[in-house]
């Protein structure tokens, strides 16, 4: 067999890999769990449904992983964060999730999530040279 490595943005490749490591998982997780996948996209638009904020995510197993969450600077601090949290935490009940978990940035939204009931569980320094990695999770 000879094998190469390459270097190429394929789709299709892509979800293959996925699908591996997915199935390999499988074998790991009580049966209840398995098949516990869902994309959680909450959006904030204007009444032109002009995109303004959004967090996007996932359901996976027992917990939803929070990927992103962003808001246009001008409507910062007016609340609308906390509701798309609180619309997440939402989802995250009815899916039956035991924890919610979100990554942030020293400069992003760390004292944000910490308001919002987040626990740091892990940091990495030296990110950036000047910034740290906080790991977070609420248990719900």
């Amino acid at each position: 067999m000879n094998l190469h490595i390459t270097k190429e943005s394929d789709d299709k490749k892509k979800r293959h890999v996925n699908k591996m490591l997915y199935e390999y998982n499988l074998q790991h997780f009580p049966e209840d769990l398995r098949g516990r996948y869902k994309e959680i996209n909450l959006y904030l638009t204007d009444e032109d449904q002009n995109v303004r904020g959004g967090l996007l995510g996932e359901v996976c197993w027992n917990w939803l992983e929070i990927h992103i969450l962003m808001i246009d600077e001008d409507l910062r601090k007016h609340g609308y964060g906390s509701k798309l949290m609180q619309e997440a935490e939402k989802v995250a009940m009815e899916n039956k999730c035991d924890f919610i978990k979100v990554d942030t940035l020293s400069f992003q939204a760390l004292d944000f999530y910490k308001k919002h009931g987040y626990e740091v569980y892990g940091v990495l320094d030296q990110v950036g040279r000047d910034h740290e990695h906080y790991f977070l999770r609420k248990v719900l």
